[in-house]
């Protein structure tokens, strides 16, 4: 299999549902007008703690300076492995749990923090660009490696990469496995002709902006029934959505398009308090018991949390089977 390290430098930002209305103008401007920004690649997921915005060096200057705005202070790269040119079998897991095995986990195991993004179209592995080197020698005997420069795939070896070659440095400790949450929502995973964006412009900018009540950030940590979710995604070019379906039966059903199963995916919900950016092996936490049963999933890491999406069928044995990972003693 490839993997492309793909030419994008990104910021991992929050904005503050308090201080949205600073940002409505830019946020506009990079998902309608794409003709307008020079930014190729944008991640807009909305929580029930805040929006997390993923944008090129491009997209991020369009962004204001705010005691709204909260930026994780490192420069984040995105992976994406191809298998080849060999489309999936639709009888094969989709998702992050393709992944789990091959890049998740050695990673995990030499300390490299990661940020997840599935979309409609594939999944992104975020890293560090200070942790590049150690990816590339991490991943190379399982893969080859390219990197994009200039619309051209480079072969990346690890003596071609010089930034301080070596295991992070850390102790191998036991993770810590945090709790998970699953709610009740239904989702939908779809994607959209970015043609017909201007056609359902008024729909997504109300679910994004406007439809969040104060009350119901109010009920955050408790057991929710439904939670808040909704992510937005362009990227070189393609949409992809997160909704739930009652988001989803407010667009016009002949312009979003989904899987010809038109699965529905059911969430679990990552942490008891907000994760932070250095812990690692939170990704693995989840996707290798998922791979090792062969269930599909995608996994969209936010500021705060992280949710990963299962078809509704079995959630019931994910929960089972996260929470039986919960009690197992450390070793």
């Amino acid at each position: 299999m490839d993997l492309h390290i793909l030419d994008h430098r990104l910021k991992v930002t929050s904005i503050s549902k308090d201080g949205l209305v600073n940002f409505t103008h830019p946020l506009i401007k990079l998902i309608f007008l794409r003709n307008r920004t020079r930014c190729k690649f944008f991640s807009l997921t909305e929580t029930p703690e805040n929006y997390t915005v993923v944008l090129d060096e491009e997209g991020f200057k369009e962004l204001p300076s705010s005691e709204y705005l909260q930026v994780e202070g490192s420069t984040w790269l995105p992976l994406n492995v191809v298998s080849n040119g060999h489309a999936s079998s639709s009888s094969q897991a989709v998702g992050v749990t393709k992944i789990a095995k091959s890049v998740i986990a050695p990673l995990a195991e030499q300390h490299v923090s990661v940020f997840m993004l599935s979309t409609y179209q594939t999944d992104f592995i975020l890293v560090r660009e200070k942790d590049l080197s150690v990816v590339v020698h991490t991943l190379e005997e399982e893969f080859n490696i390219y990197r994009e420069v200039g619309g051209e795939s480079v072969p990346v070896h690890s003596q071609d990469v010089h930034n301080g070659l070596q295991k992070n440095g850390k102790e191998a400790t036991k993770p810590t496995v945090h709790p998970v949450l699953s709610p009740q929502n239904q989702f939908c995973v779809m994607s959209l002709d970015p043609d017909t964006l201007p056609a359902i412009a008024t729909t997504l900018i109300d679910v994004l902006f406007y439809s969040s009540s104060p009350k119901e950030e109010s009920q955050l940590n408790q057991e929710l029934d439904c939670i808040k979710f909704f992510s937005f995604s362009l990227i070189d070019g393609y949409i992809s959505l997160v909704m739930d379906t009652e988001a989803q039966r407010q667009f016009p059903a002949d312009l979003l398009f989904t899987s010809s199963s038109g699965e529905l995916w059911r969430m679990v919900r990552i942490g008891g308090q907000p994760l932070g950016f250095d812990e690692c092996g939170i990704v693995a936490q989840i996707s290798q018991p998922l791979a090792d049963s062969d269930i599909s999933a995608y996994y969209i890491s936010t500021f705060s949390f992280d949710h990963a999406l299962v078809p509704e069928e079995d959630i019931a044995s994910v929960i089972d089977m996260l929470q039986q990972q919960r009690q197992e003693p450390a070793c």
